[in-house]
């Protein structure tokens, strides 16, 4: 089956895990990705410490909490302060110098994603058909759905009606010679 979104084929999956389905036997494929990088600001060397300090001061904190849990005689909160002080200032100065090497090539901040256009399920073909019935009976998996009907199109065939003869193709034989039946019999 195919979805639009990611939450669709999520909720594809939940269902069939609801169903006692084998779900380790499907896969979620994302199909024609796209990269989106969506501008969050300018860098500047104010910018870099300050994101530094902030990168520093959890680091020194971590650093800090350990030494105090496993380390008799590190038992205060002044000690955790400093650690975390102490983490800040490289953090700054960390954030000043990588901003200086990459000034030039890029003077902004971003977030990027990469998301998908669609997304389909494949399943293994020993348990597709069970797949395909529990998420929507009827329908063809991995097929796209049928285009709506048009005002104009023909009504549907009976069942009774034949199909028609496919057309005959110039490299195909002759069909063979049946003499025509006599009335008389």
């Amino acid at each position: 089956m195919t979805y639009e979104t990611y939450e669709e084929a999520q909720a594809a999956v939940d269902l069939l895990a609801k169903a006692d389905f084998p779900v380790r036997r499907l896969t979620i494929v994302g199909n024609d990705l796209k990269t989106i990088e969506a501008v969050t600001g300018k860098l500047s060397y104010g910018r870099g410490a300050l994101t530094g300090a902030f990168s520093g001061g959890w680091l020194g904190l971590f650093v800090g909490l350990l030494l105090v849990i496993f380390s008799p005689t590190a038992t205060s909160a002044e000690f955790v302060g400093a650690a975390v002080l102490i983490g800040a200032g490289f953090g700054v100065l960390f954030g000043i110098v990588s901003y200086a090497l990459n000034r030039r090539r890029r003077d902004f901040t971003s977030n990027i994603r990469v998301i998908a256009t669609s997304y389909q399920i494949i399943a293994d073909p020993e348990v597709a058909n069970r797949a395909r019935n529990l998420v929507a009976p009827g329908a063809s998996w991995g097929a796209p759905p049928p285009p709506p009907a048009h005002p104009s199109d023909p009504p549907p065939a009976h069942p009774s009606d034949r199909p028609p003869a496919p057309p005959a193709h110039p490299s195909d034989p002759p069909p063979p010679f049946e003499p025509p039946a006599d009335p008389r019999a």
